[in-house]
């Protein structure tokens, strides 16, 4: 673990797109757009270039975090505000004073078994991650380091 390093877990619907999109994606890399949630965005601003991102597959049978991706990009205005023929279009948003940002993350790995949400609930040392906690939907969240260890432990994957 990189002193300073931060954790988070992004979620996204695999038929969005999926961990495998990431993978085939140019360089690797997208940009995480659309987040329409003012505490998710904020999370996002609080991104620095080498924090870990736990890519979770949401509204999947079942959901799982599947992977890892890295933060390659600090936060930036999300274009898709500005766009009107995108779903993300938000009017009350001003190019003169962006209300939503986006960061970029790059592929590094793919586990080799998912772990489920069952799964993590049956941790005991998990019991207080955002995602096991009852009513949590942000799509982007934090991760402390001894969970981040533990969920890469029980993925058999190896830290970036």
């Amino acid at each position: 673990m990189k002193p300073g390093r931060r954790y988070w877990l992004m979620k996204s619907e695999p038929r969005v797109f999926s961990i495998e999109d990431l993978a085939q994606s140019s360089k690797q890399t997208t940009c995480w757009d659309g987040v329409r949630n003012y505490q998710a965005r904020n999370f996002m601003r609080a991104m620095t270039v080498g924090d870990q991102v736990l890519f979770y597959h949401s509204n999947a049978e079942p959901p799982a975090v599947v992977g890892i991706a890295e933060v390659v990009r600090t936060a930036y205005p999300d274009k898709t505000q500005f766009d009107k023929s995108s779903h993300h279009y938000d009017p009350a948003s001003a190019p003169s004073a962006p209300r939503w940002d986006m960061v970029d993350i790059q592929y590094r790995q793919t586990f080799k078994a998912s772990l489920s949400l069952d799964r993590l609930r049956e941790e005991p040392q998990l019991k207080n991650m955002v995602l096991l906690q009852k009513g949590s939907r942000l799509s982007v969240q934090p991760v402390t380091e001894m969970e981040w260890v533990l969920v890469l432990k029980l993925a058999g994957a190896r830290a970036s």
